[in-house]
């Protein structure tokens, strides 16, 4: 039995592996267009909605099409020139082969962290149901993180489907009660709701997005309302260590917006996974 669960390990864990490598390479193709595509999209509608004449020279985009390619030189990137992390660190050698023109390294790292990612997830549940839509699950997350802190947005495209697939999991699959799932995803959307309006009132400022609420409820779906106070709780710390650290260094500005996405995210992820144990740590600690 212990030969045929090595065996089998030996097997599974790096096919995890190299499955979220090739998911993280899609995943940038997603952080990157996704943004522009919405922005095209508004774009559309709002000259539509002001009468005004389309430009019809713009090249539809969509998450496969065109190409991905050097945005210097217009390289059409190959498929070699494309394999996860190899491809940048002993083919391209962090440059595009067509001028050399330099590659951000943020590329190769959404890569390992994707792969990092599915590696805890498999290591933690091992090959179970939980285990496969645990990965999408984090697959979405490591997006939004992303595109929250580029752009300060967080999708409905994403987080609506996150948040009905929680309570869709939570109702076929009882992982969590239907009813702690529903009322995780009340709350969070109702704490963050209350939260942004008590700060505009005493303010006359926006403290928060509406994607913010939208992304905590989601989490809460997944979870349900006990994993709440943790996700507020580590999100919370986090950033304002973020933002105290930002500002020492000189790179963050107190008085400017901050995503607060990502840090909602990581939390909702922690809590996800270990939260049964953080929560436990925490509840010993202060009694």
């Amino acid at each position: 039995m212990s030969a045929y669960l090595s065996v089998s390990e030996s097997i599974y864990l790096p096919s995890v592996v190299i499955f979220s490598l090739l998911v993280g390479s899609f995943l940038n193709v997603v952080i990157h267009r996704l943004p522009i595509m919405m922005m095209n999209s508004w774009r559309r509608e709002a000259t539509e909605f002001l009468g005004q004449n389309e430009n019809s020279d713009e090249l539809p985009l969509t998450l496969s099409q065109p190409r991905s390619r050097c945005p210097k030189c217009g390289h059409a990137i190959r498929w070699y020139e494309n394999i996860p992390i190899l491809s940048y660190l002993l083919i391209l050698r962090g440059r595009c082969s067509g001028c050399r023109a330099s590659i951000s390294m943020r590329y190769p790292l959404i890569e390992g962290l994707t792969a990092l990612t599915g590696l805890s997830v498999a290591l933690y549940f091992g090959f179970t149901l939980q285990m496969l839509i645990m990965l999408f699950v984090s697959y979405a997350l490591i997006v939004l993180i992303f595109i929250d802190a580029d752009h300060q947005l967080l999708p409905d495209q994403i987080t609506l489907p996150l948040l009905w697939a929680g309570l869709l999991v939570s109702l076929v699959f009882g992982w969590v009660s239907l009813d702690s799932a529903v009322i995780g995803a009340m709350l969070g959307y109702l704490v963050l709701w209350l939260v942004f309006w008590l700060f505009k009132l005493a303010t006359g400022k926006e403290g928060m997005g509406y994607g913010d609420f939208k992304l905590l409820a989601a989490l809460g779906a997944w979870g349900g309302y006990a994993i709440l106070p943790g996700i507020i709780l580590i999100s919370s710390v986090a950033g304002v260590v973020y933002a105290l650290i930002g500002s020492l260094l000189g790179r963050q500005n107190l008085a400017n917006p901050m995503p607060f996405g990502p840090f909602l995210a990581l939390a909702g992820w922690l809590m996800l996974i270990w939260g049964d144990q953080i929560n436990q740590w925490y509840l010993s600690l202060v009694l």
